[in-house]
């Protein structure tokens, strides 16, 4: 008989890709269906995961920014949602502020009677099997590993063979887009504010990599043009809009190297195993969100006074995190990268992740 295990992850796009690896340890175990539950700003990488059989949707009021009125609506369509795909069991996964409890009351009355979460709370008996953060898990760990954790207390692990790393399903070909020959992305946006390093050192770097041989496509979302046209200006291929996700992951799957700071096409650079110059804002800690098991210069001081605050906005004038980054160290940073020598920087991030 198939179990219809729900694996929760309400985030942005980032968060869900590195659910991946745990997507795939419940779909290894034997007579199971995998339904990922996401947010809209997850559900096009969910469906890009191996291992989805069904990509269930819901705008979470305690998730979204903004916020939709939680409502009795709302909450009804969750009920309808998971009643309609008849999970037997859920596996919550949540970050260290996060707590899974809100959902898995809403899963209870929804019907499901197996519930796996991690929670400094007491969860009494909305879940089934409760990991207790700092006690049966370090929270300094990389997100995906956080997430494995949990999955395996509910019983679910990778199969022999399946290393971890991030992975992807079957993506698109876009060779009409790129054209022919090796290229850098640069991908310039930024989910919020204070993990954006400035446009016009972006398009400096442009110019920079080109100087230096390389032919750079910038990379960004519909509602990016402007930026990406500022960055690209007359140096680099300007592909703002011009690709849905998975479009933008065989972009990025064809790069020698990808600029991005930490958003979402940074995990999903990571995802199609391409190395990644991370621009990272430590308002959130890298050992838990830097690009995951890829080649990796990581660039920003990352004991700024905006360290862990989790700020979408610079809470410090001056941006100091990200604003000492000079054009020229990235462009540095990417010929690590893609001659395959780290700098000193790499091996001590590496050792420590």
């Amino acid at each position: 008989m198939t179990r219809r295990v729900l694996v929760a992850r309400l985030d942005g796009a980032g968060d869900v890709l590195l659910a991946g690896p745990t997507v795939r340890a419940v779909a290894a175990a034997p007579d199971v269906e995998v339904m990922l539950l996401c947010g809209p700003q997850g559900a096009a990488a969910g469906r890009l995961l191996p291992g989805v059989s069904r990509v269930l949707e819901w705008s979470c009021p305690w998730i979204l920014n903004p916020s939709p009125e939680p409502s009795r609506d709302l909450l009804q369509a969750l009920r309808e949602v998971v009643r309609a795909a008849r999970a037997d069991e859920a596996v919550i996964l949540t970050s260290f502020h996060q707590s899974p409890l809100p959902l898995a009351l809403l899963l209870r009355e929804a019907g499901v009677s197996t519930i796996t979460g991690a929670s400094t709370d007491y969860a009494g008996a909305l879940l089934t099997c409760r990991l207790k953060p700092g006690e049966d898990f370090p929270e300094d760990q990389p997100e995906a590993e956080r997430a494995l954790r949990i999955a395996a207390a509910a019983g679910f692990r990778l199969p022999a063979g399946d290393d971890g790393r991030l992975r992807l399903g079957p993506l698109p070909d876009i060779s009409h887009l790129v054209g022919s020959g090796p290229y850098v992305v640069v991908h310039p946006g930024a989910a919020v504010p204070a993990r954006a390093w400035p446009a016009l050192h972006h398009a400096a770097a442009v110019e920079l990599l080109t100087a230096a041989g390389y032919r750079v496509v910038v990379t960004g979302g519909p509602g990016e043009k402007e930026l990406t046209a500022t960055v690209a200006a007359v140096a680099g291929l300007d592909l703002g809009g011009r690709t849905d996700l998975a479009g933008l992951a065989s972009v990025l799957a064809g790069a020698d190297a990808v600029v991005v700071g930490n958003t979402g096409p940074a995990h999903l650079a990571a995802a199609v195993g391409t190395p990644v110059v991370s621009l990272f804002a430590p308002v959130v800690p890298a050992i838990r969100w830097a690009p995951y098991r890829v080649p990796l210069e990581l660039l920003g001081n990352q004991g700024a006074p905006c360290g862990g605050t989790r700020s979408r906005t610079c809470p410090v004038p001056g941006h100091p995190c990200l604003s000492g980054v000079t054009p020229q160290q990235v462009v540095d940073a990417v010929q690590r990268l893609v001659t395959g020598v780290p700098s000193l920087q790499t091996h001590r991030e590496m050792r420590h992740r």
